[in-house]
């Protein structure tokens, strides 16, 4: 035996009982040791989870808060167009690749949503009132045993008038993400109140995962996990548990995980090292042992402490890498690489949040945060909003690609522009915003700027020139925020699509005439149930025997606040905001409720009722009269119809197909305000009308200008060669309808005989009523007549 060997077993055997313990004290140290390395990774992992879904749960609320702020979403929350409203959430669910999506009202009752029945109450109660509480709220839910991460946020116009709230669930991509930066296995669980798994989500494979899961049922439920890192009971995973959510019915948790194969491998081979130490250098046992604790634990420790300042989202520079072939330069390598990679990800989301994903301008977000820098530093600008016209006609002609590729252009055009200190953004659909750092646009720079923004554009060969409006607001002339500089940049585009404007700078009071206009189209959904809608009707005069047998129904709206609403402006809101059938049912519901009421009374009537365009090509219309006129026993000729010269013309065709159902189903049919538009008895006489109404423009003033009554004589005359009935309106005066009745009108209306009045009225006036004694038309009298004028 060499002397080597026997001075190493001579030194073994005097130092194994005291080697025996150290080396297994030693052993059990570096266990621990491990043991705690592994329960701050878990921890580290734990943050990481949490940060990532704040992170998401920031960019889901800037989502939710783009929704909110979209002045069509607004207008389609106020009306509760349902079918509107769930379009809008389906698009813009889709955009921001949400998996849920909901609007509630103010009371919590679901007005639209991708999982749960319209009209049911709000399923997340607690989010809801931390929402109504705070302002907003986001946080994890339960959705049919699956946890999502969800941001509610308030709808203003400006006044609170909904909740709108989008969630992604949390799922396989979100354990493979931590994975990927961590190392450690996650799994996502939601178990029931009787103990099933609802949703797992897991970096395990599935069979194995299911093992671990339901092995590990009692320690989660009893909250073991959640205090402190713990091994398994099959003593093979170190396991941490945090709670995402739980309540009566739903326990869910988020269980990270690394095995004792990965946290004590490394020590495994220790200890054989430690046996060589032992018998080579048993002298230096001590020292060697402190100086591999401290060689070990120091770099560990620093690395620890720079994985726990990454988690609180500082940066290092540098880490302690050590050799590259260890665990702390591979734990060192893989802090290093989470860093750049999480410094990565949230450039890209906060890029991504901050820039429109079509066009890469900046979105509304940027607009916002530059407009508010400019306003704090006090320096003048000018904001555009631009819309393209018609963009909806070009998407269905030509697709939505190559609308977008329109977009991409004209994006294109607005960040090359000449002009200094200029930024263009998007702020959603058609609209685009241009910044300019200059207190207000002047026309010669207007004309440049439309000149480059109207140039062709050859979309798939087929050239098309754009089109595009603008509303201008100015700081500090126009306001202090932003919100309200960009509301009001909407007022004034508004203003000059309407008026086929190409530019509209904001005028004092728009803001006031658009909050009314807002008031009304909300407040004109419930005027119906509310009872403020009213039906008047006026006395039209047969010229030949001068009585009364027709009236006109006219619609009224007394609003309980802003007082009574003259047609003119509610029934054109009602047709923009798609109320004008709701409206139409009602009064011709109403209108025939009340020739029964005045036939049971004894007065045999005909009523005249205006429809307008939507109305008109309206295939239901026919159908829905029908069962009017069966319910109230009338005799279709007790109605006529009314349309204006603009609506016929509008879609002739469809207007032909309707208008000859309701002229087979008996109705008569008449041309109202005929003059003030477009079309001409050529045209009118394809359709099946048997009455034309001349516009009162014409008929005011018919006793004291000559071209009035050149007119009135005219129309007369070509309606009559055509069979047509005449019906003058505006009739203020006894000459004037003496003057009509000599010209052959065959029915007289206005003021003179009789303004409107409400229904229970008229039985009354038409007792007193006595018939007039009018001149019948003549060609001597007429002649008389024109040698007066």
């Amino acid at each position: 035996m060499r002397f080597r060997t026997r001075l190493m077993l001579v030194l073994l055997t005097l130092v194994i009982v005291s080697q025996i313990a150290t080396g297994a004290a030693f052993l059990h140290a570096t266990q621990n040791d491990a043991l705690a390395k592994g329960a701050q990774r878990l921890d580290v992992g734990a943050k990481v989870f949490s940060q990532l879904l704040d992170a998401r749960g920031e960019q889901l609320s800037d989502n939710v808060a783009i929704l909110a702020d979209d002045f069509g979403f607004k207008s389609a929350v106020s009306t509760q167009d349902t079918d509107t409203l769930n379009s809008v959430l389906a698009n813009h669910g889709d955009r921001a690749k949400a998996d849920i999506v909901l609007l509630n009202d103010l009371e919590g009752r679901i007005l639209a949503s991708s999982h749960h029945a319209q009209n049911s109450p709000m399923p997340f109660p607690q989010l809801f009132e931390n929402a109504r509480n705070n302002g907003s709220a986001a946080s994890v839910v339960i959705v049919e045993g699956q946890p999502y991460e969800f941001a509610l946020l308030p709808v203003r116009a400006p006044n609170l008038i909904g909740w709108v709230g989008m969630g992604f669930l949390i799922n396989e991509t979100v354990t493979r993400e931590i994975n990927a930066l961590t190392g450690l296995n996650i799994s996502v669980i939601n178990y029931q109140d009787n103990g099933e798994i609802s949703y797992l989500a897991s970096t395990h494979h599935e069979q194995l995962a299911q093992q671990l899961i339901s092995g590990s049922i009692d320690e989660l439920l009893k909250g073991e996990y959640a205090s402190n890192s713990q091994m398994t009971p099959d003593a093979e995973y170190l396991s941490y548990a945090s709670a995402l959510y739980a309540d009566d019915s739903n326990h869910t948790y988020a269980l990270l995980q690394i095995s004792r194969d990965e946290l004590l491998g490394a020590y495994r081979s220790l200890q054989w090292q430690l046996l060589g130490i032992i018998a080579l250098i048993l002298l230096f046992t001590v020292l060697l042992a402190t100086w591999l604790a401290r060689s070990i634990s120091k770099p560990l420790m620093e690395l620890a402490t720079a994985a726990q300042r990454i988690g609180r989202g500082e940066r290092f520079t540098e880490l302690p890498k050590g050799n590259a072939r260890s665990e702390t330069g591979l734990l060192a390598s893989t802090l290093h690489a989470m860093q750049e990679a999480i410094a990565q990800r949230e450039a890209t989301l906060h890029h991504q949040s901050r820039h429109d994903l079509l066009t890469d301008l900046p979105n509304r977000i940027s607009a916002h945060e530059d407009i508010s820098l400019l306003i704090q530093r006090g320096e003048p600008f000018t904001l555009l909003r631009l819309a393209i016209n018609n963009f909806r006609d070009i998407n269905d002609t030509f697709g939505y690609a190559l609308g977008d590729h329109m977009l991409v252009t004209l994006a294109k055009r607005l960040q090359h522009l000449d002009v200094p200190e200029s930024t263009a953004y998007r702020l959603d659909g058609d609209e685009l915003l241009l910044l300019v750092k200059q207190s207000k646009s002047d026309f010669a720079w207007r004309a440049r700027l439309f000149t480059t923004l109207h140039l062709l554009i050859d979309i798939d060969k087929s050239p098309i020139t754009p089109s595009l409006s603008a509303g201008e607001t100015n700081y500090p002339d126009h306001g202090d925020s932003p919100q309200l500089l960009l509301r009001r940049a909407d007022i004034a585009l508004d203003m000059a699509r309407r008026h086929r404007y190409t530019h509209q700078r904001y005028l004092e009071g728009q803001d006031e005439h658009h909050l009314r206009q807002l008031t009304l189209i909300r407040d004109l959904q419930d005027a119906v149930s509310n009872g403020e809608l009213w039906m008047a009707y006026q006395p039209k005069v047969n010229a030949m025997t001068g009585r009364v047998n027709q009236c006109e129904a006219l619609m009224r709206w007394r609003h309980p606040s802003l007082g009574f609403i003259p047609p003119d402006e509610f029934i054109g809101l009602a047709e923009r905001s798609g109320s004008i059938r709701m409206l139409s049912q009602w009064m011709l519901a109403n209108v025939c409720a009340q020739l029964h009421a005045w036939k049971q009374q004894g007065y045999h009537l005909s009523v005249a009722v205006n429809l307008s365009a939507s109305d008109v090509v309206d295939r239901q219309l026919s159908v829905h009269l029908t069962s009017l006129f069966e319910r109230y026993q009338l005799n279709p000729a007790q109605l006529s119809i009314e349309v204006t010269e603009s609506a016929v013309m509008h879609d002739v065709d469809a207007a032909m197909s309707t208008l000859l159902e309701l002229n087979q189903l008996g109705l008569s049919i008449a041309i109202d305000d005929y003059g003030t538009g477009y079309s001409s008895l050529a045209q009118i006489k394809r359709l099946p009308v048997s009455e034309l109404k001349i516009d009162k423009s014409f008929v005011l003033a018919i006793d004291s200008q000559k071209d009035d009554l050149t007119i009135v004589r005219s129309t007369i005359e070509m309606g009559h060669s055509l069979g047509l009935r005449l019906v003058a309106e505006g009739v203020e005066n006894r000459a004037s309808a003496e003057l009509l009745s000599k010209l052959g009108c065959d029915f007289l209306q206005g003021y003179w005989i009789a303004k409107p009045m409400p229904a229970d009225e008229l039985p009354g006036w038409l007792d007193n009523f006595t018939p007039l004694l009018l001149p019948h038309p003549t060609s001597s009298l007429l002649e008389t007549a024109q040698r007066k004028l």
